[in-house]
């Protein structure tokens, strides 16, 4: 949801070339929606992102397209001379691409950089929310097993706007980094997840069933009461995690009966 002209620019534009469309959102939903409701109406095979404050260079949107030829699903830019300032946003952002490619195995240089080339078979296996557009490449990998690619792209100075980046959102990133390491790690076996949590309430709920039995003799009936309270919301709050692992493995299953009824995602060509 823009609040300054880029609505009626694009209007104007589409009115020249029926290949464009806008896409305009009721009110402010944040910058992954937006992402989402852009790659759920885009109708080509090859999708590219940038941001509007032209500090990254449409010129360079070839060179993303042809990487994608060279057999991969995603191919993201890597700001060469980045036209930032040093300490509050070039060292952070150093900093965020060490942090998340340890957090996550995905070794991409510069994943803040919005300009980007998509297969559009690679978007339909990935939905993004809250703050993921940050980190779209790990989340294509550890959901889709995409193959990605870099290159080089030209950046230039904030000509339009401001940046809406601030240490305020640092614990949602983390939050989100967090929720990307779990798809990662448990996204085939969710039980094991869910199932060990509640392997470890249950040992709980035991003991504390033995330590009610123990105190109820010789405390009576008080120790009896919080002590069989805690072992019964210990042993509930078990089963509910073990019920939510199950019901993960099913959600598992189904996804990778789609999955497989999918179109392939790139698949290396050799030409005779």
């Amino acid at each position: 949801h823009s609040t300054d002209r880029t609505p009626t620019l694009v209007k104007d534009l589409a009115r020249k070339d029926p290949r464009i469309r806008l896409v305009r959102l009721a009110r402010w939903y944040g910058q992954s929606t937006a992402m989402q409701a852009g790659f759920d109406h885009a109708r080509g095979d090859v999708v590219v992102t940038m941001d509007g404050d032209l500090q990254n260079d449409p010129e360079d949107i070839p060179l993303l397209i042809s990487e994608l030829d060279n057999g991969f699903d995603l191919v993201t830019g890597y700001r060469k001379n980045r036209q930032d300032r040093m300490l509050s946003r070039k060292v952070p952002s150093w900093i965020a691409n060490r942090i998340i490619a340890r957090v996550t195995g995905v070794q991409v240089r510069d994943n803040g950089c919005s300009l980007k080339a998509y297969r559009k078979e690679l978007l339909a296996r990935i939905r993004l929310y809250s703050d993921m557009h940050r980190f779209i490449p790990s989340l294509a990998v550890g959901v889709a097993g995409a193959r990605i690619g870099e290159v080089p792209v030209r950046h230039h100075a904030r000509r339009h706007g401001t940046s809406k980046y601030n240490i305020s959102r640092t614990a949602k990133v983390l939050a989100d980094l967090f929720t990307i390491k779990m798809i990662r790690s448990f996204r085939l076996n969710p039980l094991r997840l869910f199932g060990g949590a509640a392997f470890v309430f249950g040992v709980v709920s035991t003991a504390f069933t033995l330590a009610a039995m123990s105190v109820g003799v010789q405390q009576g009936q008080t120790g009896l009461v919080v002590f069989g309270a805690c072992a019964a919301a210990c042993f509930a709050l078990a089963a509910f995690l073990l019920l939510v692992g199950l019901i993960g493995e099913v959600a598992v299953r189904r996804d990778m009966i789609a999955a497989a009824a999918a179109p392939p995602l790139a698949m290396e060509m050799q030409v005779d």
